[in-house]
């Protein structure tokens, strides 16, 4: 579904390259995630897969880049914006203004590519329901908490049937209940096999309960690249800006004070954890 080979980005006047010789395959259906330290080139790597590099901040981009089997470089933003449905971190900045009510705001793509009335009065029923906002349809989006904003926002996205839905770092704005209400909707959305979820976020302990993969970018490069306990239990993740989840801290220092474990793997989660000082 997402394909790159050898991709390096470069913005204007930049003299280092945001992304740095880039290969990697995302199957339909996966839930895959991307870490790393501010400026790793996450932002820039979601941009690249919705279309925006190089078609908006222009820059030279090198090697192929496709999604749904597109290429991208030799596509338009506007055909891009049919297949891949883009959700900013501030759910604020996505929201119309222009409609009044939760069900109308979820409406306003829709209206925008033509569907009849009654299909879609159809797909926005079942969105609003599928994102937990079927009984919120009549308020006004600006009445509702940061979660459930952002929840709109991934509703309005996903109500077009998207290919491919990229988030880049949709709950650093949210408290805790916020960001799992977000994480839920994209783990049930993946788990539907109705979209491909690609998504950029700081918060691993959420990654690590939720995704099926998780991918490293440090400096522009790829570093590493594999299943969310593999990844976020390395000991190399330091030497990239990140900081293990607390339950594999909270192992490495029983470790070290001499307290034996049997299990073989590092805990990255609370179920993990639970079970490993069982």
């Amino acid at each position: 579904m997402i394909r790159l080979t050898n991709v390096t980005y470069s913005y204007p006047r930049a003299t280092v390259p945001a992304l740095n010789d880039i290969t990697l395959e995302v199957p339909a259906g996966q839930f895959c995630a991307v870490i790393g330290a501010n400026g790793a080139g996450k932002s820039t790597l979601c941009a690249a897969l919705a279309g925006f590099v190089p078609h908006f901040y222009r820059g030279q981009l090198t090697g192929k880049l496709e999604v749904a089997g597109i290429d991208v470089a030799a596509s338009s933003l506007a055909q891009m914006a049919g297949t891949v449905g883009l959700v900013f971190s501030n759910p604020f900045n996505q929201i119309t203004g222009a409609r009044f009510s939760v069900r109308e705001e979820v409406a306003f793509g829709l209206e925008n590519m033509g569907v009849p009335l009654d299909e879609m009065a159809t797909r926005i029923d079942a969105m609003l329901r599928f994102a937990g906002l079927a009984e919120m349809a009549d308020r006004s989006p600006y009445a509702l908490s940061g979660g459930q904003q952002q929840r709109l926002a991934i509703a309005s996205v996903l109500v077009m049937r998207p290919q491919v839905v990229v988030l880049d770092e949709p709950t650093s704005q949210l408290d805790p209940i916020g960001s799992k209400e977000v994480f839920t909707v994209l783990r049930d959305l993946a788990a539907t096999d109705a979209a491909t979820v690609f998504l950029a976020e700081q918060k691993l302990e959420w990654v690590a309960a939720f995704a099926d993969r998780v991918l490293v970018l440090h400096e522009g490069r790829l570093v590493a690249d594999g299943l969310p306990g593999d990844v976020l239990a390395s000991p190399d993740l330091s030497q990239y800006g990140l900081e293990p989840t607390r339950y594999t801290q909270a192992a490495r220092a029983a470790q070290a004070a001499g307290l034996p474990f049997t299990a073989a793997n590092l805990p990255v989660t609370l179920e993990e954890a639970v079970e490993y000082f069982r």
